[in-house]
């Protein structure tokens, strides 16, 4: 099967690519005009450049392919409402979209986010028949993502496009090279979380993910959606846990709601001044006091997504951090 791969540079597409690639196939990694890409070194993958906004990039890419992950996006969620955000998830879905009909492809993985589903809390996560919530926040990334899951399973419906959707809850592993979720890893081994709020997450290993995007070329179906995730922590559990893995004291205050959220606002209004992103937003704030907490049932039965122990997650993640010098960095 030829494969082409939308993002294959960042922290899930690294993590695929290494999947097919141990699986004997050498997929086409779809590159950024200009990206350095250093989680693709030493990879036997083909590569080619263009732009997810250019179409015409796109369909040379997909032309020749027999199936597409499309995991490209753009994740900031500062400042919170962004054309750029809006324009590299809605438009750039479109046109692979557009490309993956225009190739006549037999399979079309589209990789959103858990968060265009209610999460639920631990007792009753929430799953794939619960409606989006999100768009209470005012995050361009949560509505976009959602949004052009939209655009695709309409494709699917109406157009004949043999598409599903993989939707990742956190996700923490190697090769984070922005770093996304790494970031939360690194300022803890830092000492800079000084607390924790009352929220909580569903989390991850990215290459679990991958592994449920690899299967969902053959397996599950289309037109079906499928959240990809694992543990369900609250994050006074996640931090001590973390913690513990990478050898360092935790932090032991939970910060009450109310203070969260008036140092987010602070900080956003700082940020607005001086144009650089807040350690924590007003929106962020906001994000941390709730749980996202989902039931990853439905990967797991029809697309076989294994279910790695966190604590191996955050191994991993901490010692590719540590091996590549980002545990001295400031974020």
């Amino acid at each position: 099967m030829k494969i082409v791969v939308t993002g294959a540079d960042g922290l899930l597409g690294s993590n695929f690519l290494r999947v097919r690639v141990e699986g004997g196939l050498s997929p086409r990694a779809f590159m950024q005009k200009g990206s350095v890409s250093p989680t693709l070194e030493g990879l036997p993958v083909e590569r080619t450049y263009g732009d997810i906004l250019d179409p015409e990039s796109l369909a040379a890419a997909f032309a020749g392919q027999d199936a597409a992950i499309h995991a490209a996006a753009n994740t900031s969620i500062w400042p919170a409402r962004s054309e750029q955000v809006r324009r590299v998830n809605l438009e750039g879905t479109a046109a692979a979209v557009e490309a993956a009909l225009r190739a006549g492809l037999g399979r079309f993985v589209y990789i959103g986010t858990a968060n265009s589903f209610s999460p639920g809390t631990k007792d009753k996560p929430g799953t794939e028949d619960s409606p989006y919530s999100a768009g209470k926040f005012g995050l361009d990334y949560m509505d976009s993502k959602y949004q052009a899951q939209n655009l695709v399973m309409a494709a699917a419906k109406d157009r004949g496009l043999p598409a599903l959707a993989v939707d990742p809850t956190f996700m923490l592993g190697p090769y984070d090279a922005t770093p996304s979720s790494g970031a939360m890893l690194i300022r803890l081994y830092q000492g800079r979380v000084f607390g924790y709020t009352q929220g909580g997450k569903c989390w991850t290993h990215a290459r679990d993910v991958a592994e449920a995007a690899a299967n969902a070329l053959l397996m599950g179906r289309v037109g079906e959606c499928y959240i990809a995730g694992n543990m369900n922590m609250d994050y006074g559990q996640f931090f001590s846990l973390a913690s513990k893995v990478m050898g360092i004291p935790g932090p032991r205050r939970r910060i009450p709601k109310p203070l969260a959220l008036a140092v987010g606002l602070g900080q956003s209004a700082t940020a607005a001044i001086s144009g650089k992103p807040p350690l924590l937003s007003y929106v962020s704030a906001k994000i941390g006091c709730e749980g996202f907490y989902y039931d990853p049932g439905k990967a797991r039965r029809e697309l076989a997504m294994p279910f790695t122990p966190l604590e191996t997650a955050v191994e991993e993640c901490f010692a590719w951090l540590k091996d590549h010098g980002y545990l001295e960095k400031a974020l």
